[in-house]
């Protein structure tokens, strides 16, 4: 079998990027050779004989993130129609090329965020809001094309799944969840070393981890609870600070003394050891890797339904709540755990448990089982494209690069 996937990075730290370089890597070791369409793939993988490396440059001189995906779009798609010959079978991720794909994974829904009662932009609220306004739209219209195209849609949480139905897909089309993986042995056998990242000893610590320069992650609501907590509890705060409004909204609270900003960090697992629970309110979220990596750090979560990912919360190892700018709520949520220390830690055993299940051996194995079916169901479907040619000769399918397909 070979296989080729397309998407931006193949690296351990980036969300999407991790979970391509997990089944390029179970796929390698069964024999499969892979071909990664991508603009970085990490070293380890290409020193395998079986692994192939298309490099589509990012163009990082054209202007706006829109802008630079159409790009990558375009040269992708070039690459697939002139070396069809070379790949039975196509995976890509959400709209990431124009070429007709087998498995299509999607990581985030466009659709599902725009029609999200959290959504904050909008046109004539600035440049920026407008632009972000924009780029949502014409990202969901992209999305929903290129999953009507594609053989089976993978959604990473269930979550994504009902949110890709919402979206119109078709009744005919093949729609699956696999889950998103996580390195239980990593965060489970770390030690943590809360000296490390110069967090006092003593307070109940809570962390959060996610990207600070956005609203949707919600850091501002929890920075709000901290204000209706004890002094005793602290927040940890780890993402890219450059740009991040957040100190300064720590400051202008009070709590400054309370909320420890760590910027990147890449020790993960002896950090998520060092604290006491995973606070994580996400106005919207696909399948979010860091709440499997809580989880799997033996931590107890509080989180919000709409965060993916908080369908497999249970009450034995974390509090969803309804509404993720609720600040009550949250901060009766942290309460709890904060005054029942072993109940805290009974939960996060819990979480250990849940965790076991969601591995990346496992979510690989899944891709994998996938690729086998689709390659011996491959001259069916062929036989079924080409009675439909037969009786649309000007249909879309036969002019839109049924090429792509196995």
């Amino acid at each position: 079998m070979r296989v080729a996937i397309v998407t931006h990075v193949v690296r351990h730290n980036d969300g999407q990027g991790r979970v391509n370089y997990e089944i390029a890597r179970a796929a390698l070791a069964e024999g499969i050779e892979v071909t990664l369409v991508a603009s970085f793939v990490s070293p380890d993988l290409l020193a395998h004989p079986l692994a192939k490396w298309v490099r589509v440059k990012p163009g990082r001189w054209w202007p706006t993130n829109l802008v630079r995906q159409q790009v990558f779009a375009l040269r992708s798609a070039l690459w697939l129609r002139l070396h069809r010959r070379e790949y039975d079978l196509l995976h890509v991720n959400g709209f990431i090329t124009w070429a007709r794909a087998d498995v299509n994974t999607a990581h985030f829904v466009h659709g599902g965020w725009a029609r999200s009662p959290y959504y904050p932009f909008g046109l004539r609220q600035g440049l920026w809001s407008t632009y972000q306004y924009l780029y949502t739209r014409i990202n969901a219209v992209l999305e929903g094309w290129a999953y009507r195209r594609s053989r089976v849609i993978a959604a990473v949480s269930g979550k994504v799944a009902d949110e890709i139905r919402m979206g119109g897909l078709p009744a005919s089309s093949r729609l699956e969840v696999i889950y998103n993986g996580v390195d239980t042995q990593s965060f489970a056998n770390a030690q943590g070393d809360r000296a490390k990242f110069d967090l006092p000893a003593a307070p109940f610590m809570l962390l959060f981890v996610g990207d600070l320069r956005t609203p949707r992650k919600n850091l501002g609501t929890v920075l709000e609870t901290l204000c209706r907590l004890p002094a005793s509890v602290h927040l940890a705060v780890a993402g890219y600070l450059p740009g991040s409004p957040y100190p300064e909204r720590a400051k202008a609270l009070g709590i400054e003394s309370r909320v420890h900003f760590l910027g990147l960090v890449s020790e993960m697992p002896v950090l998520m050891r060092s604290v006491d629970a995973y606070v994580f309110p996400s106005r919207y979220e696909a399948m979010s890797l860091s709440l499997l990596e809580a989880l799997a750090s033996g931590l107890p979560v509080v989180t919000a339904r709409t965060a993916g990912g908080a369908e497999i919360i249970t009450s034995e190892c974390g509090i969803v709540l309804d509404d993720p700018d609720d600040a009550a709520a949250l901060a009766a949520a942290i309460a709890q755990l904060a005054r029942a220390r072993e109940r805290c830690r009974a939960m996060g055993e819990a979480a250990s448990r849940v965790a076991a299940g969601f591995g990346w051996a496992r979510m690989a194995a899944q891709y994998l089982a996938l690729y086998r079916q689709l390659i011996r169901d491959a001259p069916r479907a062929a036989s079924q494209r080409d009675a439909a040619s037969v009786s649309q000769p000007f249909g879309g399918a036969a002019l839109e690069g049924d090429e792509y397909s196995r």
